[in-house]
């Protein structure tokens, strides 16, 4: 195990989270002594983007030199190449989300009764990243818990963004009533494994639970209860089923770039501390070890993620069939993604985690970009979301017509989009175990799939083969016609060559031990 570092010495490697920061007291700073408002948002943009791209470009540093992992802040935390990926993940999601929300303050188009002080959103971004990244680099139970809690409460906020109206209220509301529930239900969970294990720290747990395991020949009933009960808490972030209900009222409710940020930086966090918890406190490796030899069934994870895997797929999927809000569409969409990314945690070993990486990084790009759409469309019609909003698209705004076609057949995993590759990866890691319980995963992913196609297609025909009542070009803003191409362009490029970025990918997924 690697020797932890004390707190005066983690400092020298906590340089991503410090910028973020001093970029929060810096907007805070900021709002109090510029004059007009206009000069307010764009203070607080710079400042916003100067901190998280000092984030990105630390890591992506530290990442690019695999720099030696440390265990910091006596354990607390972790300093690996894991860790750095998804610092340069939610450091370019938050980036493109502050781009997504300046507009509105800088004009009068901002959505009723949204709040228009732009410091106190860019603000709450900063702090839900700060928790972000600690969620991913978290190794020790307390660490986890106080993490998904500083995300939790910071985006129960956002999604109540708009005051006086009933549905960001109401979603706000089940938003706090679930969060709640899920987070009482994996402090219990802790406090099994606690009690068996003697410890917080995800190392220390993986060694007990294999030496436990190895004398009993099977996994201790309570360590089975206590991570059933902590899946209560990933699945809430991640919005897996059945803790998936308050996802289509909060992203319907919340504004737009609240929403889309919901729909991947939480979600891509929550996947990373289940990841380490799994890898790590679980040991895939040394629990498998000490069961080898047992009962198959001794080491029941994967079957228990393969279970949450097919359920959050179906539940998603199915759903959003009778949709016709497209945000909502799109909640149920993230909700049948969040099942597709837990196969890989099924499988247990690096291609599965590598899998799941490259298909969260795919899905940035894609669900982002359909985000946008819908907001600039929102935006133009009066606050329209709904299918009907899409109607002829295609002759009053084809470029915007075609980005939305690639980022919804890049969700449906149609080649040649970055979306297939990453669920061929998946597939292709279920497949490659050899096991029988993996390849029903797998056949239950690939009917989903082809489900799916039937509410994106709904929203593609509306484009391109029914009329709209409007006549005349659509009026958007040229920043959200720049940013949903930008974001295209890698969607599509992905799907075509893809291998560097997945091998770059696979190779910065050390996780330290």
């Amino acid at each position: 195990m690697s020797e932890s570092l004390n707190n005066v010495q983690s400092l020298s490697y906590y340089g991503p989270e410090l910028a973020i920061i001093g970029a929060i007291l810096a907007v805070l700073g900021w709002d109090l002594v510029a004059k007009d408002e206009r000069s307010k948002v764009l203070g607080a943009v710079g400042i916003s983007l100067a901190g998280v791209g000092y984030s990105a470009v630390a890591s992506m540093t530290a990442l690019c030199r695999h720099a030696e992992p440390r265990n910091l802040f006596y354990g607390m935390l972790a300093f690996d190449d894991f860790a750095n990926t998804f610092r340069v993940l939610f450091a370019f999601v938050t980036a493109l989300i502050v781009l997504f929300a300046a507009p509105a303050y800088l004009g009068d188009k901002t959505s009723p009764g949204e709040k228009k002080n732009a410091a106190e959103m860019f603000m709450l971004l900063l702090v839900l990243t700060l928790g972000m990244n600690m969620m991913a680099s978290s190794r020790h139970l307390l660490m986890i818990y106080l993490s998904i809690e500083m995300v939790s409460i910071i985006s129960f906020v956002l999604a109540g963004f708009k005051l006086g109206d009933r549905k960001s209220s109401e979603g706000a509301l089940k938003y706090v009533i679930y969060g709640g529930v899920a987070s009482g239900v994996m402090l219990y969970g802790m406090s099994w494994i606690y009690g068996v294990t003697r410890s917080l720290n995800l190392g220390e747990i993986s060694v007990a639970i294999a030496e436990l395991t190895k004398a009993q020949g099977k996994v201790p009933e309570a360590v089975f209860v206590g991570v059933v009960c902590m899946l209560a808490g990933f699945g809430y972030k991640i919005s897996a089923a059945p803790f998936h209900m308050w996802t289509p009222d909060v992203y319907e409710g919340a504004p737009t770039p609240v929403t889309a940020f919901l729909s991947v930086g939480p979600k891509a966090a929550g996947l990373a501390v289940m990841m380490r918890f799994f890898m790590d406190a679980l040991s895939a490796k040394g629990v498998m070890d000490a069961t080898s030899s047992a009962d198959p069934g001794a080491a029941p994870w994967a079957v228990v993620a393969g279970c949450l895997a097919m359920a959050t797929m179906s539940v998603g999927n199915l759903t959003a069939l009778g949709q016709t809000n497209v945000k909502r569409l799109l909640a149920y969409s993230s909700i049948a993604h969040a099942g597709y990314m837990l196969l890989g945690v099924s499988v247990f070993n690096q291609a599965g985690l590598a899998a799941i990486v490259f298909y969260v990084l795919s899905y940035c790009f894609m669900n982002l970009g359909a985000f946008l759409v819908v907001m600039a469309l929102a935006e133009a019609n009066g606050g329209d979301e709904s299918i009907d909003a899409f109607r002829g698209l295609g002759k009053r705004a084809p470029v915007v017509a075609v980005v939305m076609t690639i980022f919804l057949v890049s969700l449906a995993g149609i080649p040649p989009m970055a979306g297939f590759v990453g669920k061929f990866y998946l597939f292709a890691a279920l497949v490659k175990s050899g096991t029988t319980w993996n390849w029903v995963l797998a056949v239950v992913g690939v009917v989903n799939s082809v489900i799916s196609l039937f509410y994106y297609a709904r929203i593609i025909r509306a484009m391109y083969l029914e009329e709209s009542t409007a006549t005349g070009e659509v009026g958007l803003r040229q920043l959200f016609g720049a940013v949903s191409v930008a974001l295209a362009i890698p969607t599509l490029i992905i799907g075509v060559y893809w291998a560097p970025v997945y091998d770059f990918v696979a190779s910065s997924l050390g996780m330290i031990r």
